[in-house]
């Protein structure tokens, strides 16, 4: 069958443009071996990323139809399943489309090559390695259990192919965001039996919003992972180390959790007049944070939209015993 391939082109500096190539070929065709076809046959000068063609290296991770993904992984035949194609009314004597764009939240060196300098940085900030400064050379290896091993098992899965950065929203507006790549990797450290060093790790993963805090918790990163490494579960989890050790004085994020947690156990759902005085107020200590959400909630009361009561939500006590279960099992 007939596809046609739109490549969005681009120099540094310089305006993406759309280009059209078609090829001839079967369903089964991975996106990267129609790129190959491309640059073989057609056009020599379409710059890309590959090297193992078989989900290994994460080298070929590009946009196709909109969002991240490995293009030896990826397939002619689910590719144009997943995006439906525009007429449907003629769409039997229409050619299909497929759009190739280059990686998100990094600079283009040239058409679907990224500048991935950020990325690695972003890496390194988070020492990605087992700490041992604070050991005496061993007399034997520092041995695991299978247990303490399998809890590495999914974050060892990483390739590093740049697909959840490059949909990160949190690292799209907020360039002191390490991203969900560099979290996932801390979180195999905080997990590993043999570093020693994980309370200074979780200092650092807590401050401000450049570690997990910074997360907008939008899921993208889990959709996209092409070895589902799910890096927002793994934000999740070091998030549960950090409040297991911290109290809701330490931070304004560390209160968020904590103050939404108490107020949905105490009336089901949220206390709106609670939530900002006791977040953003530090129950009253924060005059500075205080007098921030004053000319918000002058608006919200000249709008009408400041509640002037609360009413507890029907099965608040089911609501509370839910959170308690959950909270007792986390504790074990």
């Amino acid at each position: 069958m007939e596809v046609i391939f739109k490549v969005i082109r681009q120099r540094p500096n310089s305006s993406p443009e759309v280009q059209n190539y078609l090829l001839d070929v079967e369903a089964g065709n991975t996106i990267l071996d129609c790129l190959n076809r491309i640059k073989w046959e057609q056009d020599g000068t379409l710059a890309f990323r590959k090297n193992c063609r078989n989900t290994i290296c994460g080298s070929c991770a590009m946009r196709i139809n909109g969002r991240s993904a490995l293009a030896c992984k990826e397939n002619v035949g689910s590719e144009i399943a997943f995006k439906p194609q525009l007429g449907s009314a003629n769409r039997a004597e229409e050619i299909p489309e497929i759009i190739i764009a280059p990686l998100g939240n990094m600079p283009v060196i040239k058409d679907l090559v990224v500048d991935m300098s950020s990325f690695w940085d972003n890496l390194e900030a988070v020492s990605p390695y087992v700490s041992t400064a604070g050991r005496q050379i061993p007399e034997r290896e520092f041995l695991q259990t299978p247990e303490e091993r399998s809890q590495l098992d999914q974050t060892g899965n990483c390739i590093m192919c740049g697909a959840c950065y490059s949909e990160c929203n949190a690292r799209e507006v907020n360039a002191n965001f390490v991203g969900p790549h560099a979290l996932a990797k801390a979180y195999r450290m905080v997990a590993d039996s043999r570093d020693n060093n994980t309370e200074n790790r979780i200092e650092e993963y807590s401050e401000g919003t450049k570690g997990v805090w910074g997360c907008t918790r939008c899921y993208y990163c889990n959709s996209v992972c092409p070895m589902d490494v799910a890096p927002m579960d793994r934000i999740t989890e070091i998030k549960q180390e950090i409040l297991s050790r911290k109290e809701k004085s330490d931070s304004r994020s560390i209160r968020h959790r904590k103050v939404l947690i108490d107020l949905v156990k105490e009336g089901g759902w949220i206390d709106e007049r609670k939530f900002g005085l006791q977040v953003v107020g530090n129950y009253f200590k924060d005059i500075r944070g205080l007098l921030g959400i004053v000319p918000l909630g002058l608006r919200m009361l000249t709008h009408g939209k400041f509640p002037l009561k609360f009413e507890p939500s029907q099965g608040t006590p089911e609501v509370r015993s839910l959170i308690e279960a959950v909270q007792k099992e986390e504790g074990k």
